[in-house]
């Protein structure tokens, strides 16, 4: 740059001229220091120089200028020298532009510019930069300089050379980081944008030599940070939680989503990530995109089912629900059977293939439970030791078993088997069909299905001793496990709670007809007649006195086996006769009410149909008539009022009066 001459304050008159005595420019002296090797000395003078303009209330913008200059020129010789920690400070003072010092980072500056792009420099500055490529070849020349030949077998592998040249390179590094940190802050208080490529280069600085804490501070704060260009040095250094920082940053929801998936299968570790499946939840449930949130939601059920159905069953789909089911289970089986629970128990609409998939699943899984030997041995305990009393199989069973997965698999099976009519009760009943004994409950279940009400009512009674359950399928005609019992142990079983509200399980539950429980009981009372045992007869005889209402005596008496005794059925006939009386009695009174009634409405209306009168139609034999009201033409043929006064007549024999009943003449 060209010096700015100061005033002169002495003139020499000659002969021919007038010569002017001015002092050497900070630029002329502080080049002749350099090209005089003082380093040192230039400094103290460019030092000088720069508190003595900032000294002043108003800074020349020349003489600034000036200073930038000599600032710049002399960090570029301390840089050739390899002077890393006074060119730093150089530059800063010098204002040098980052860019142009990052240019010789070639394993920094990334693809942040290029060859092609162009800096603005002072020309006497780039006279005086160092030729080489960059900071690595300027540290492998000047070794070279300084030490060829007197190192063996070259300067380039020897290893004291070895040694310098990494503690020159980290040199060099530390001067850049530095740098670019004072020029962050200058930016921060003169109140800039941030600089691409100050963030970007100062970033990756902070990644490789570990200053974590530095660096989340940075990528907290505003910055502009080319993301592309940091992310492989991120991933090398092992940064992760900074890298998902500047995911977030840039909304890079994908490749912030897998960066902690392979944190959480491990391929990856970072400390400062405590929990980075809660934050993949996290983050898709604030995002709210159905198809990021299905993918992901996916792979979460491989390593936490829990959590992963919680978050694919946040959202109300239904277009796809099939898709997804089928792919949930290809990554977890048993979160696949989950879903499709909550597929059935939580969507109303009732889609018969998922029905058949899910009692598909539920009696396979109950199968596996039966085929484990303590489960079946604990099995044929409460079978054996079961007497039905006051309480049916079904409650005995959920009451008095410890709980566990084979206990809450047989509930649900049962449950649903009742409550669904869309399954294929064949298939089900053959996948039964070898371990029938131990789940005879089930097969009632399904016989009832298949409306095998006798077969129903005798496992109930003979197999399985259960005649509270036997009399409950009469009374709700054909459902074994009343809805409210259903509920009751739903919400009572651990795991089970969201069975309580099942959209089947009311459909077990209703009021039929007369006829139909009529028919039921009789098909139990057969069933009981047909086991000669005692047992068999107390509990047909207890049928009888509980339910006889809905019983007929002649239905019943032929069935009764001729052995019998009168005793056995004395309560049974009783009531039966006393009912029969009664209706018979009630029917009387009933009819006799009736007839009295009609007679009070015949007292009501006579006199309003006397007055009306009658219609007479007279035919002419050509099927054309005239139809005229007899009382009215008389009247007027009389030469008399159209309408007068009712008078008695006498009809045929018979008197008749306003307020009497017609009686015949005596």
């Amino acid at each position: 740059m060209p010096p700015s001459f100061p005033r002169s304050g002495v003139l020499v008159l000659g002969e021919h001229a007038i010569d002017s005595l001015v002092p050497s420019t900070i630029v002329s002296q502080v080049e002749a220091l350099l090209d005089g090797h003082r380093i040192g000395d230039a400094r103290d003078l460019a030092e000088q120089h720069r508190k003595k303009l900032y000294a002043n209330i108003t800074i020349n913008p020349d003489e600034l200028e000036e200073l930038h200059y000599v600032y710049q020129r002399i960090g570029f010789q301390c840089f050739s020298d390899t002077l890393f920690e006074e060119a730093g400070d150089a530059f800063f003072q010098g204002n040098l532009d980052p860019q142009l010092l990052i240019s010789y980072y070639a394993d920094l500056k990334g693809s942040l510019f290029t060859s092609s792009d162009s800096l603005n420099v002072y020309a006497g500055v780039a006279e005086h930069m160092p030729p080489d490529a960059s900071v690595d070849d300027l540290i492998t020349a000047n070794l070279v300089r300084n030490y060829s030949p007197h190192l063996s077998p070259n300067t380039r592998s020897a290893p004291p050379t070895a040694e310098l040249r990494e503690i020159l390179g980290t040199a060099a590094q530390d001067m850049l980081e530095l740098f670019l940190t004072k020029c962050r802050k200058r930016l921060k208080v003169d109140n800039a944008p941030p600089d691409r490529a100050v963030d970007t280069v100062l970033v990756k600085l902070l990644a490789m030599t570990e200053k974590t804490a530095e660096l989340y501070t940075l990528l907290g704060e505003d910055n502009a940070v080319e993301l592309s260009e940091v992310e492989d040095t991120m991933r090398r250094v092992g940064q992760y939680n900074a890298l998902c920082m500047l995911y977030r940053r840039h909304k890079e929801d994908v490749k912030l989503l897998d960066t902690w998936s392979k944190l959480v299968e491990g391929t990856w570790t970072d400390e400062d990530i405590k929990d980075p499946l809660a934050d993949m939840i996290t983050l898709l449930t604030e995002k709210k995109d159905r198809a990021l949130t299905q993918e992901w939601g996916v792979w979460i059920t491989k390593v936490d089912p829990e959590r992963g159905l919680k978050l694919l069953t946040s959202s109300k789909r239904k277009d796809d629900e099939g898709a997804l089911l089928k792919q949930v289970a290809e990554a977890n089986p048993t979160a696949g059977l989950q879903y499709l629970e909550h597929l059935v128990l939580q969507r109303r609409g009732s889609i018969p293939d998922l029905h058949e998939q899910f009692a598909t699943a539920l009696v396979d899984q109950l199968i596996a439970h039966v085929s484990d030997e303590s489960t079946s041995k604990l099995w044929r305990a409460k079978s054996a030791s079961f007497t039905s009393n006051t309480s049916s199989f079904f409650s005995y069973f959920c009451s008095t078993t410890p709980d566990s997965d084979a206990k809450r698999a047989r509930i649900k099976a049962l449950l649903f088997l009742q409550g669904s009519t869309m399954y294929d009760m064949l298939d089900i009943e053959a996948r039964l069909e070898p371990h029938i004994k131990l789940l005879a409950l089930e097969h009632a279940i399904l016989q009832g299905k298949a409306g095998n009400h006798r077969a129903v009512l005798s496992i109930l009674t003979h197999d399985m001793h259960d005649a509270v359950s036997a009399e409950v399928y009469c009374a709700l005609g054909g459902a074994i496990i009343p809805g409210k019992i259903a509920a009751g142990v739903a919400a009572e079983t651990p795991g089970l709670a969201n069975w309580a509200n099942a959209p089947f399980l009311p459909r077990a539950v209703g009021q039929i007809g007369n006829v139909r429980r009529r028919e039921l009981l009789r098909v139990l009372l057969e069933v009981y007649m047909a086991n000669p045992d005692q047992a068999s007869q107390t509990r047909a005889a207890s049928l009888l006195d509980s339910q006889g209402v809905h019983l007929d005596v002649a239905e019943v008496l032929p069935v009764v086996p001729s052995e019998w005794k009168v005793r056995a059925m004395k309560d049974f006939l009783e009531r039966s006769f006393r009912r029969t009386l009664h209706e018979k009695l009630e029917g009387k009174i009933t009819k006799a009410v009736a007839e009295a009634e009609n007679l009070a409405v015949k007292e009501k209306t006579w006199l309003i149909l006397r007055e009306e009168g009658m219609l007479v139609e007279e035919d002419d034999g050509e099927g054309d008539g005239d139809v005229v009201d007899e009382k009215t033409a008389l009247q007027v043929e009389l030469g008399g009022d159209a309408d007068p006064p009712v008078q008695d007549i006498q009809i045929n024999g018979t008197y008749s009066h306003p307020g009497w009943d017609t009686v015949e003449a005596g």
